[in-house]
């Protein structure tokens, strides 16, 4: 018997969506929503857990399994879920604070592990369910009700945390850019562990237009580096500019093709299988630079944490036979009071 051909309404709850309008979640939802059905993945294994804050109420939203979990914890769920049911395709949704602040510890590990879960970071740079407090992505000078003079700390960058903490597979977008985002959360899904996207997140009433000059379409062609693999790294309304390594500081830099005797041979071709390349890209920022978007990195044929944790325990099996708990309860340090 053949499975019904489903569309995004088929992944759309009866829950009324309660985001502030003007909020970049709407756009993210809808997104994930029309990406769903082209996935070929059963309905009823399809899961999205999140933890705390105003992208986590994501799994209200999507007609799928769920789970509201607390704060910062949703990897730790996630990761349970995966390892009790592999069969169950996993989608942890998460923000800048519940993923890098309380949850901070949860993150690294997931990734470090290669847990086969797709991560979704929603980046505002604010925490926006508790009224505004500035989180550990907010700029230098953020203004908020926790940091009323602006803030001092210097901010995480996601997406240079994520392949500090070993992650495999890690990738850049934007909130209202579907065309960008669709391909991104395909590859995503398609990788075999912990794929962690970061995703521009506009934040209307405490954060507003914190990634405009990225997001505004004026501003594209001089503000986003699109990152294609086996590709130079060029930019510009007329792909003019280009990202060189300068060979006596290491650094990436901007140069002009024509200028100076600049052609394309000297621009940086992109290889997201380069983990130092893909360190230095998501670092860019603006206005210095212009800011990475797409798949920085991805390490291929690397084994996932769900599928080692299968093997040993299949080893184990036929190693020492069937579990005995009578046995294990006498094993090791025991002893008998009489």
């Amino acid at each position: 018997m053949n499975a019904p051909i489903l569309s995004d309404k088929d992944f759309a709850s009866d829950q009324e969506v309660r985001w502030c309008p003007g909020c970049g979640d709407y756009a993210i939802l809808k997104t994930i929503q029309k990406l769903m059905p082209t996935l070929d993945v059963p309905k009823e294994n399809q899961v999205f857990i999140s933890g705390i804050g105003c992208s986590s109420r994501f799994p209200y939203y999507m007609n799928t399994y769920g789970f509201h979990t607390i704060h910062g914890r949703a990897l730790s769920v996630a990761t349970g879920a995966k390892i009790a049911n592999p069969d169950l395709d996993i989608w942890v949704v998460t923000g800048d604070g519940d993923a890098l602040s309380i949850g901070g510890n949860h993150t690294l590990h997931a990734l470090r592990r290669n847990v086969d879960l797709q991560i979704l970071l929603f980046n505002n740079e604010i925490y926006g369910l508790t009224k505004g407090q500035a989180s550990p992505t907010s700029k230098v000078g953020t203004h908020s009700p926790s940091t009323p003079d602006g803030s001092l700390d210097m901010p995480l960058r996601p997406c240079v945390f994520a392949l500090g903490a070993g992650a495999r597979f890690v990738a850049r977008t934007i909130d209202t850019e579907a065309k960008i985002m669709t391909p991104i959360l395909r590859r995503a899904h398609d990788y075999k562990g912990a794929s962690f996207v970061e995703i521009y997140q506009n934040c209307p009433v405490y954060n507003d237009g914190i990634f405009e000059y990225i997001k505004n379409k004026k501003n594209a062609a001089e503000s986003r580096l699109i990152l294609e693999h086996g590709k130079p790294l060029l930019f510009g309304a007329d792909n003019e500019k280009g990202i060189r390594l300068n060979s006596k500081t290491l650094k990436l830099e901007i140069v002009t093709i024509g200028e100076n005797g600049i052609t394309e041979d000297d621009i940086v071709v992109h290889d997201e299988t380069n983990k130092v390349l893909a360190q230095m890209l998501a670092g860019l920022k603006t206005p210095e630079f212009p800011e990475a978007i797409g798949v920085l990195y991805c390490e291929t044929d690397v084994p996932s944490y769900t599928d080692e944790v299968y093997q040993q325990r299949i080893f184990v099996r036929e190693k020492k036979g069937a579990a005995d708990m009578n046995a294990l309860l006498r094993t090791g340090h025991t002893w008998t009071v009489s």
